[in-house]
């Protein structure tokens, strides 16, 4: 399908197939970064960029997947400030409240809450560099060759940036990530 797919880049009556294939999880992506309604409106102009910058598509550096992660990475990078705001608001949020009453599920929520907490503040200190590529591989599921191709960066990049992050988060959340 990668062929097809990459062919339909370039020709707009095909385009529809990338948007079809590939929406939904740019849009999740997205939506893990930044707030839902924005996370929504990214995603759109995302395909938009794509689609403007069909032509210079090149499947030599990476598939269409990492291309899209990439556009939508930078998108992210115009609302970056946003995105470090929402993660020290969550670091810096009560757990949630629940008037549910069933004693083992505010348990979890609470200890969820303390997680979300403590992980959003953790992202919140890393470069934009290592949060991006954190972010691809975590939320993204792609291979440090797609993230490299995704931040137009190489593959020791890549590399150097996660070990990095990895060890920002190992120590600002005591645990081994």
């Amino acid at each position: 399908m990668i062929a097809s797919l990459d062919g339909a880049v370039a020709d707009p009556e095909r385009f529809a197939t990338v948007f079809d294939a590939h929406y939904e999880e740019i849009r999740r992506y997205l939506g893990r970064r930044l707030d839902l309604d924005v996370a929504e409106d990214l995603a759109a102009e995302t395909f938009l960029v794509a689609f403007r910058r069909r032509h210079s598509f090149d499947a030599s550096q990476g598939g269409v997947r990492p291309w899209l992660y990439g556009i939508a990475t930078k998108l992210v990078g115009r609302h970056r400030r946003a995105e470090v705001r929402r993660y020290r608001a969550l670091a810096r949020s009560g757990p949630p409240r629940h008037d549910d009453g069933h004693d083992q599920r505010i348990v979890d929520r609470v200890s969820a809450g303390v997680t979300v907490q403590r992980l959003s503040a953790a992202l919140a200190g890393l470069s934009r560099g290592e949060r991006d590529v954190v972010l691809l591989v975590a939320y993204g599921g792609l291979t440090y060759d797609e993230v490299a191709a995704a931040l137009g960066v190489a593959n020791g990049t890549v590399a150097s940036r996660l070990s990095r992050a990895r060890t920002k988060l190992r120590d600002s959340l005591g645990v081994e990530v």
